[in-house]
């Protein structure tokens, strides 16, 4: 469920009824027959509607970024398809997005904040993707995560050569978890052998985007295996410092990237230990740090948030929630993958991904940004932190593999890592 178009985060100077601004959608190419459509949603959740788009009309939605007219945009459709855009039927269509929350503007602002609201005043936050992604009884899902450490996929039955040291954090996908959960375990089984703290530290891809680099949230998260609890001391030290990283609390409403890692986390600790999760969303990418304004947000909040774990005096685990490279035409790319583009990503991504088993977290930033990040490499943020938050003496990729999203194999790589 990665994040595939991105479009500026803020409302547009502009007069947004003359420049209108797209939300940050997703999107992903269907077939009906011979005909090729585009299907649009909100990965925020604010808005619970699908809009199903012909070629020529996501033409149009391409160019909804706030910096172009809608003279602009009929002159430009008449330059592509050759004949003119009747006004009316771009009227339609704006109100239609409007009507659907899919544009800035104040309808959608006065959404985000009766949701900002609603989920503040919420006692916990509650599963989003339980019934959906994962089964919503406690027994079944249990059974469901038991079963992905025996599947074949799954990991080996020999104990681990780590068993019984310190365990200082982890990588696991966030893609769905009846095609990856085997490889959720392989990371999971590490955990459940070694030495395990009591604080967890999670840190997954915000994939609808942030206005920051991080957003965090103090809000208890509930499961189907019960009730998950923040830990407020770390959380309350990190508001009173860095209240901006609380900015985008909303984003965690409807993430999985961290939902996802819950299940696992409860049931590899064990239903009578008790602990508690430090949960953060990250949105930066290796080329925003170049940017020094960027940089220095990240690296305040990395800091910031190091001491309010050292001072705890406790030992903590980074468990992070993260895809790699997103490849096809559901990502930009004008073609579907061929087995050896594919098997050039898995290269690429096994060769970057030996920067993090050194836990070099600026060699790994410089490679994405050498190749100017043509992979798309989604969880770059959330392992960056990992490696800068632990001091670990190994690290190791467990198990590698990808999930073909889309009619076209559009396909999303991740990996299992442990560190100790």
């Amino acid at each position: 469920m990665p994040l595939i178009m991105e479009s500026t985060p803020t409302i547009a100077a502009k007069d947004p009824a003359q420049y209108p601004l797209l939300r940050n959608l997703q999107f992903s190419p269907i077939k009906e027959g011979e005909e090729q459509y585009i299907v649009l949603w909100d990965p925020t959740g604010l808005s619970k509607e699908r809009l199903v788009l012909p070629l020529n009309y996501f033409f149009i939605v391409q160019h909804l970024d706030g910096e172009h007219s809608v003279q602009d945009i009929g002159a430009l459709y008449l330059k592509r398809f050759g004949e003119f855009l009747m006004p009316n039927k771009v009227e339609q269509l704006l109100a239609d997005l409007d009507t659907k929350l899919f544009l800035e503007g104040t309808r959608t602002e006065q959404a985000k904040q009766q949701a900002l609201t609603a989920y503040r005043q919420a006692p916990a936050r509650l599963p989003q993707f339980a019934g959906r992604s994962y089964e919503a009884d406690a027994a079944k899902l249990r059974a469901q995560i038991n079963g992905f450490f025996i599947s074949k996929e799954g990991p080996e039955v020999k104990k681990s050569e780590h068993a019984g040291k310190l365990i200082k954090g982890l990588v696991a996908p966030t893609y769905e978890l009846k095609h990856a959960g085997p490889i959720y375990a392989w990371a999971y089984k590490e955990l459940q052998e070694a030495q395990q703290p009591d604080l967890y530290v999670l840190i997954g891809t915000a994939y609808s985007g942030l206005e920051h680099p991080v957003a965090m949230t103090d809000k208890d998260f509930e499961t189907p295996l019960g009730l998950v609890n923040v830990d407020r001391t770390v959380t309350d030290r990190l508001r009173e410092h860095i209240p901006s990283a609380f900015t985008d609390e909303l984003a965690h409403h409807n993430e999985h990237a961290l939902e996802f890692q819950l299940p696992f986390l409860q049931e590899s600790l064990g239903k009578d230990r008790p602990f508690t999760i430090v949960p953060i969303l990250t949105s930066f990418s290796a080329d925003s740090l170049r940017d020094p304004q960027i940089r220095e947000q990240v690296e305040t909040f990395l800091q910031a948030l190091k001491d309010a774990l050292v001072a705890t005096g406790r030992n903590y685990c980074v468990v992070v929630g993260a895809e790699l490279a997103h490849i096809g035409m559901r990502y930009g790319d004008s073609a579907p993958p061929t087995d050896f583009s594919f098997h050039r990503c898995m290269q690429i991504d096994l060769e970057m991904l030996k920067h993090v088993e050194n836990r070099d977290p600026e060699e790994f930033a410089k490679f994405i940004q050498k190749e100017n990040d043509q992979r798309r490499i989604s969880g770059f943020s959330p392992i960056y932190s990992l490696l800068r938050l632990i001091q670990a003496e190994t690290g190791q990729v467990l198990r590698y593999d990808r999930g073909i999203t889309d009619q076209y194999n559009s396909t999303v790589t991740y990996a299992s890592m442990v560190f100790f």
